[in-house]
């Protein structure tokens, strides 16, 4: 038997008195030596020589080290004389750590609920909790979190403490975006209590009333640029920012989207580009879920020429009208040419071209250029002449472009169809249309049975309703221009600015006051 564990009665009686006492003074000083020396490791504990290793103690699941000896089963501890040391500042001590507890008998489960009011963007949303137990009776002075739901994180809103009916109450702002406006509650339990969280409640974002205003220049010279500007706001003034808003434009009684913009910080943005036409435009801001929909009022914009339009006398009779040609997209005259694509040598066949014709197809040029119509507008026009004479034309139409004389229109003849009288395309139309023409494999106006000199490609007709042809027959297409004149569309002598620039450039007024509008390239 070990010393530490023997007590005083387990001496032999037989002994003298004396060595008794002395026996029971030595177990006294011994017992706490020989605890330190049979001390079991934290981890596996040693059975003693008088014990059942089945009897061994199982250590706990976070053992602290002590400095104390475990009392036998013959030791009472509250009579262990033994003090219980203080740890040394050499060993660290372990914290206590606090744990969940699983709900006792004693406390009542609870139920924790939360509901939120509607609210517009940057309002604010009421956040009320309520926290009730097992009978449905209120649950008061809890302490409730109320958090934040964003992504896979929170933030806290309020810790709100509930009242004698078990509600509390917070409120919290509502952000533009939906998803970042649910709240969860949560409730940790008291020791009468169980813990409980409500479900995720979003609050429903109410849109705001907006207005957009629209602004741009009434008119817009013709290939200048006009600013468009909105402003978009809530009926609150304060700014729809990064709101998408689009420009319309009215095309007879619909409206056509032509561009979709983003409003700044401010709630403003523009569009700037080239308004062609003569329309009606407005700007409409595309409602979303926190801001409603606004349309501006129509605003008109004149779209004015660039060139002030030709001004005619007014008794002057006027030709056929056609429909305008395209407007001049690129600056310049743009002076294109290039032999005969297959789309237009298909409509020059059988009307302006025909088999036994003195030139074909790949003799002939397609003369594109930019001019400048009557109305003041930079158009695109196109004529069929010679390859030889391709070169004198074209730089010819851009010579009275830089300066700016006017030519009403520019369509090749075949357009105006066949006549069987001139056996070919109807030049009577295209004169009467006031339209500067070239190749056209035909006879003379008035002279049945002899060719033009317009068969071969080398003549062009410029302007022809005010400069008329004296035909063997009378003036066509009238009789009222060739006694008038024009400083820019219509001559009658050489020293007309037409007739100089036509033959600077290779073109010769071959019949003069005979026939007004004719020139052959030399």
């Amino acid at each position: 038997m070990r010393l530490g564990t023997r007590s005083p009665a387990s001496v032999p009686s037989a002994l003298p008195p004396i060595l008794v006492a002395l026996v029971v003074v030595l177990g006294l000083f011994a017992a706490p030596i020989s605890a330190h020396a049979d001390e079991p490791s934290p981890t596996q504990a040693e059975p003693s020589d008088t014990t059942d290793p089945s009897d061994t103690a199982e250590p706990s699941e976070t053992p602290e080290p002590s400095d104390t000896t475990e009392p036998s089963e013959s030791t009472d501890p509250s009579t262990d004389p033994t003090p219980e040391p203080t740890p040394s500042e050499d060993e660290p001590s372990t914290p206590e750590q606090k744990s969940p507890t699983a709900p006792s008998a004693d406390q009542l489960s609870t139920t924790l609920a939360m509901t939120a009011t509607a609210a517009r963007a940057w309002e604010e949303t009421t956040l009320t909790v309520t926290l009730t137990d097992a009978n449905g009776s209120p649950v008061p002075g809890a302490t409730i979190d109320v958090v934040r739901r964003a992504g896979d994180g929170t933030t806290p809103v309020a810790a709100v403490t509930t009242a004698a009916d078990g509600t509390a109450t917070t409120t919290a702002t509502q952000y533009r975006a939906s998803s970042v406006n649910t709240f969860v509650a949560n409730f940790a339990g008291t020791d009468t209590h169980t813990a409980s969280s409500s479900d995720e409640v979003t609050a429903k974002l109410t849109a705001w009333a907006s207005s957009i205003s629209f602004s741009m220049p009434t008119y817009v010279y013709d290939e200048h640029s006009s600013t468009l500007k909105v402003t978009w706001r809530t009926s609150a003034g304060d700014p729809v920012t990064n709101g998408l808003v689009q420009f319309d434009r009215r095309s007879g009684s619909t409206w056509k989207r032509m561009k979709s913009v983003r409003t700044n910080s401010k709630g403003a943005a523009q569009w700037v580009t080239k308004i062609r036409i003569d329309s009606s435009w407005r700007a409409r801001g595309v409602g979303v879920s926190w801001v409603k929909s606004d349309t501006s009022a129509s605003r008109w914009i004149d779209n004015r020429p660039r060139m002030t339009p030709v001004k005619l006398p007014s008794s002057a009779p006027k030709p056929t009208k056609l429909p305008a040609q395209p407007r001049a997209t690129k600056t310049g005259a743009d002076l294109v040419i290039r032999t005969i694509p297959r789309s237009v040598w298909n409509n020059m066949t059988g009307i302006s071209w025909r088999s036994g014709c003195p030139v074909g197809r790949w003799s002939l040029r397609l003369v594109q250029v930019n001019y400048w119509a009557f109305d003041g507008y930079r158009r695109r026009g196109e004529i069929v002449v010679h390859e030889d004479a391709a070169r004198k034309v074209g730089k010819a139409f851009s010579s009275m472009y830089a300066r700016r004389l006017p030519i009403r229109s520019m369509y090749r003849v075949d357009r105006f169809g066949y006549n069987s009288r001139l056996n070919g395309a109807d030049d009577y139309k295209s004169m009467a249309a006031d339209n500067t023409s070239g190749f056209n494999c035909r006879t003379v106006v008035n002279k049945p049975g002899v060719r033009s000199p317009h068969s071969y490609g080398g003549s062009i007709d410029v302007n022809p309703w005010e400069n008329p042809y004296r035909s063997a027959t009378g003036y066509t297409p009238n009789s009222w221009w060739p006694y008038r004149s024009h400083s820019k569309v219509a001559w009658r002598n050489s020293s007309h600015i037409v007739v100089r620039v036509m033959n600077y450039n290779g073109l010769r007024w071959t019949y003069g006051a005979g026939d007004l509008h004719h020139f052959d390239a030399r």
